[in-house]
């Protein structure tokens, strides 16, 4: 049976494993967790680092971005959709509709 073990514990082998003050094996006999596996870890928190410094206004500003950007389309919809209800009242009622 496969142990699961907790992203706790996953960072905090990851992190020894980084530091090298002990070798994996060491660290395998350690905390009992195969050394592949602790160098899989090792990896993914390294992969994983820069992502912690990412600035999050540049997230906010991109998401930003992306709802002006679907707001100015809803606006390009409604201005057709307003510019053929006001053709075909146009067309019913021979003249402009009263706003």
């Amino acid at each position: 049976m496969r142990k699961h073990h907790t992203s706790e514990f996953k960072a905090r082998v990851a992190l020894e494993a980084v530091k090298g003050e002990l070798t994996l094996s060491e660290l395998s006999q350690k905390y009992e967790v195969h050394p592949n596996m602790i160098a899989k870890w090792k990896k993914q928190f390294i992969e994983a680092a820069p992502h912690v410094f990412i600035d999050k206004r540049r997230k906010e500003d991109k998401s930003q971005e992306v709802s002006v950007d679907s707001l100015y389309k809803q606006i390009g919809k409604l201005q057709v959709e307003r510019d053929f209800l006001r053709k075909k009242y146009k067309q019913i009622y021979g003249r402009e509709p009263d706003l």
